[in-house]
């Protein structure tokens, strides 16, 4: 081989390096761009099934308090119903009570 052979191929082999070489750096980017959205997927994912469990949680404990809340009330009315039963009893006496102490003072004063 003559020396002019021998700087073809090496200029080829580098031109060929070079072609390989600008390939290499373009499926890097391709895959560092790939990679930077596929994370960004995966982390959007995530953000939307940790949302969707903090809903679904807050939502059951709503429920929860919904229920909590109808009971406490339930109670409420049920207490409130016997207190105006035992002060309906009592009323016509506290009515009589305080008629007599009224006529009481206005025979005192006459």
């Amino acid at each position: 081989m003559s020396r002019t052979d021998i700087l073809t191929e090496i200029k080829k082999a580098e031109a060929d390096a070079k072609i390989a070489i600008e390939a290499a750096e373009a499926d890097k980017r391709t895959s560092i761009a790939n990679a930077r959205r596929d994370s960004v997927n995966k982390i959007q994912n995530a953000e939307a099934k940790a949302r969707e469990a903090s809903e679904s949680a807050v939502s059951k404990e709503k429920e929860k308090l919904a229920v909590k809340r109808e009971e406490i009330l339930s109670v409420g009315k049920t207490e409130a119903e016997k207190l105006e039963r035992s002060t309906e009893g009592k009323m016509s006496e506290v009515k009589d009570f305080l008629n007599k102490e009224f006529e009481r003072s206005l025979n005192v004063a006459s």
